[in-house]
């Protein structure tokens, strides 16, 4: 036992020391420089279109935006017309609507000038066609069972599938994004936000490819899986699918970028600057950029989602600190806390007895809830009162 005590002893101090001596290792790419990079999709639908440009930070730097502000972005049409965005925020540019809409069969590129801090640099696209895209025939759910109990579901989710097909055959390459909402309450009448909507947009890729079909025909595809481990199928739920037509090239570039975010990145993995963009620097055409310049028709369609799904988990278990009766004494004195009164939330902070108990009682309900995280008595630290102007559309 003595010699198995040793042994544990120095194996804890080689650890021990082994641990001290590790350091970071980053290797030196050409990610160490700041990099432009360019989010950016115009479609065909009278809507605000978006340039984000941004810069990236080198390898083994934290992750945080890094907008790239200041700059005069605009595009141009095979037509000879041109068109120009707005920056909003800082790295953020738009287009008005009133003065731009793309057409199906035009091509359009994109144009970036950067300021005098950014070296008055000049970044083009190619010429990127704005292709028709099928519209979505369907997109619909199924409750997938979790876990069951004698044949019972006691847990379950829901699987969101979408299905469209090309007639004319031309649409081989696809992408879709989703906007989510959801309607969530609180398990307490007395709070003064009980109701809200949260939105969510998708981040994650989903692309097909059909050239290898004889048939432009997609069935099943499996869109978005909603657990249990979530209120969004308490209440009311919905989502928009948008739908875009891809070149083969720009699907390459997708799928590049799906394999790095679905796998766990290693020294030799892809890395984005080895990602093929659109874009380059007139001025330096050794410059990498990353990003694509997006071009596509969409097409788009809702659901709603309104049913029951068992074994939902309830986000408000732990909400309840304490109860306070008539006649108790008050708890955790000191201790911040919020406390529903005369209809609206305060702070409070407990510093006195008995006497202050019968002060915030609301009748007829005897008691008052206390809880030491606000978002369980003020849905709108999580999400918005105002209702969306689609959610009676169904």
């Amino acid at each position: 036992m003595m010699i198995k005590s040793i042994q544990k002893v120095i194996l804890i101090s080689f650890l021990l020391v082994l641990n001290s001596c590790v350091t970071q290792f980053i290797p030196k790419t050409n990610e160490d420089q700041q990099l432009l990079v360019v989010e950016g999709l115009i479609t065909d639908q009278p809507d605000t279109n978006i340039i984000k440009l941004s810069r990236s930070l080198p390898l083994g730097k934290r992750s945080v935006a890094n907008p790239l502000k200041g700059c005069i972005v605009t595009i141009s049409d095979d037509l000879g017309n041109t068109f120009g965005f707005t920056e909003t925020i800082p790295g953020t540019y738009v287009t008005d609507p009133s003065k731009f809409q793309g057409v199906i069969g035009r091509s359009y590129a994109l144009h970036i000038k950067t300021n005098v801090e950014n070296n008055n640099l000049n970044y083009e696209s190619y010429p990127m066609e704005m292709k028709s895209v099928p519209p979505i025939d369907s997109v619909y759910y199924e409750k997938v069972t979790l876990q069951e109990n004698n044949g019972i579901s006691t847990q379950e989710g829901c699987q969101i599938f979408l299905n469209t097909h090309d007639p004319i055959n031309q649409t081989k390459f696809y992408r879709w994004e989703y906007s989510e909402t959801w309607e969530f309450q609180l398990p307490y009448n007395m709070v003064p936000n009980k109701q809200c909507w949260i939105s969510s947009n998708s981040d994650v890729i989903n692309i097909k490819n059909t050239s290898i079909l004889e048939q432009v025909r997609i069935d099943r595809y499996p869109l978005i899986f909603i657990s249990n481990q979530t209120d969004r199928l308490n209440v009311k739920y919905s989502i928009l699918v948008n739908q875009y037509s891809l070149n083969e090239d720009e699907y390459l570039y997708w799928e590049k970028l799906q394999n790095i975010s679905e796998q766990v990145g290693g020294l030799y993995d892809l890395i984005p600057s080895s990602i093929p963009s659109n874009i380059s620097c007139i001025d330096d055409p050794n410059e990498k950029v990353l990003g694509y310049f997006s071009v596509s028709a969409r097409s788009s369609k809702r659901i709603f989602i309104k049913d029951r799904f068992s074994g939902l988990i309830d986000l408000y278990t732990n909400c309840i600190s304490d109860t306070i009766f008539n006649g108790d004494f008050i708890p955790y004195l000191n201790t911040s806390a919020w406390i529903i009164e005369e209809g609206a939330l305060h702070p409070f902070i407990w510093s006195t007895g008995v006497g202050l108990v019968h002060q915030i009682f609301l009748p007829p309900v005897p008691y008052v809830i206390i809880t030491y995280d606000k978002a369980c008595a003020d849905c709108t630290v999580r999400g918005t009162k105002i209702e969306p102007d689609f959610w009676n559309l169904e």
